[in-house]
């Protein structure tokens, strides 16, 4: 599994942190984990399952326990941590570096940073930060727009309609996020959300026509950055042999990076209003994370037609 990593000069560039104290490898330093401790136990020396490759901030509970020690105690406590060479110290609260802090982060060359914001504010943020940036990803062969605030991932070979679907979907008002290659990141245990490539963002290709931009024609309100995967469409082109399904009982899913979204296929042909369908896919979607089902309650009130029928013939 391809591992993903951020530098750390971006990093304090994105935070704006102050650099106290520069490492001589700071520009080539690239944070590989989305987590960001604080160093409290390892101040204390304990440093059983003491991950090295976190960022380490400091904040006030651990400034007032250094506070409490004498010189030489906090000359051996970060002797103690800047020796698993951390990435990064962080100073959370624009607190002042201790003399002995700065003295071992020369020694075993740390750097040390410091931030204005509050302690849960810093930690919090950069954790959110850092699983952006590092979140597991792929890059599908598929069209992603947002219709009705819902992203939907429409999947097909080649030909089968995407892009035209997606290009009449915009002119109805909805926005296009990504034509032909959607990169998606896994950014929550339940989460994907999908974008373009940079060079081919707010472009999409129409045969016959070629490549456009579609926030140059249409308007910035008409493209998006990124949006939530919320649910995966198939278009495939329609087979007089194939049953499809007529009633939407059965919920069907398929899994992108462990995560499991709701997927639907539709059949293409000509004369069907692609792009209606799919407005009223995305409106069936949201209704159903709400809680009602059409296709569930038709079968019900069937049912209890049925079962009312049987009941009168007896």
């Amino acid at each position: 599994m391809a591992v993903y990593m951020v530098p750390l000069a971006n990093l304090a560039e994105e935070f704006k942190l102050e650099l106290l104290f520069r490492s001589s490898d700071f520009d080539r330093i690239q944070i590989i984990t989305e987590d960001v401790s604080r160093p409290s136990l390892q101040l204390a020396g304990f440093f059983e399952h003491f991950e090295p490759s976190r960022l380490q901030v400091i904040g006030r509970v651990e400034n007032t326990y250094l506070a409490g020690l004498t010189p030489e105690q906090r000359v051996v406590a970060f002797d103690r941590l800047f020796s698993y060479r951390p990435p990064a110290l962080i100073l959370a609260r624009k607190q002042e570096p201790w003399d002995e802090c700065m003295v071992m982060a020369r020694k075993h060359n740390v750097s040390i940073l410091r931030s204005e914001e509050t302690t849960s504010e810093l930690v919090s943020s950069m954790i959110a930060t850092l699983k952006h940036h590092l979140a597991p990803r792929l890059t599908r062969h598929g069209v992603l727009i947002e219709v009705h605030g819902e992203g939907m991932l429409l999947l097909g070979e080649s030909g089968v309609g995407k892009s035209e679907a997606a290009i009449e979907l915009v002119k109805r008002g909805h926005r296009l996020i990504a034509d032909d290659a959607v990169e998606i990141k896994k950014e929550g245990a339940y989460l994907l959300t999908g974008s373009a490539p940079e060079l081919i963002r707010h472009y999409i290709e129409l045969r016959g026509i070629g490549v456009i931009n579609v926030a140059r024609l249409f308007g910035m309100g008409a493209v998006k950055d990124s949006a939530s995967i919320d649910i995966v469409v198939n278009l495939e082109a329609w087979r007089d042999d194939a049953t499809y399904d007529r009633l939407g009982v059965d919920n069907e899913f398929t899994t992108i990076l462990d995560v499991k979204i709701p997927m639907l296929t539709i059949p293409v042909k000509p004369g069907r209003n692609l792009a209606v369908i799919l407005e009223v896919a995305a409106m069936n979607n949201r209704q159903k994370k709400m809680g009602y089902n059409a296709a569930m309650e038709f079968t019900e009130q069937i049912n209890r037609h049925i079962d009312a029928t049987m009941a009168a013939q007896e």
